[in-house]
């Protein structure tokens, strides 16, 4: 069984928030988002069709709401 490393396991606290409500993306910073983005990125899911269909809905929702961050529109 592979380890779990310090980025697997702030990968999942962040999803975990994300997926916790309605809100989940919106309630992160702008730094934790860009964070996630690049977490999202590295991971590997070519093994499993729906998990990576996720990742790219996913990293889309997350670039979304960085624009929305980086244009000052306040969405909530």
């Amino acid at each position: 069984m592979p380890e779990v490393t310090a980025e697997d396991a702030e990968r999942v606290e962040l999803l975990r928030i994300v997926s916790s409500s309605k809100i989940g993306l919106k309630i992160l910073s702008k730094e934790q988002l860009q964070r996630l983005s690049r977490l999202v990125e590295s991971k590997d899911y070519s093994h499993d069709v729906e998990a990576l269909i996720s990742k790219i809905d996913l990293l889309k929702k997350i670039n979304n709401r960085l624009y929305d961050l980086e244009e000052g529109r306040i969405i909530l």
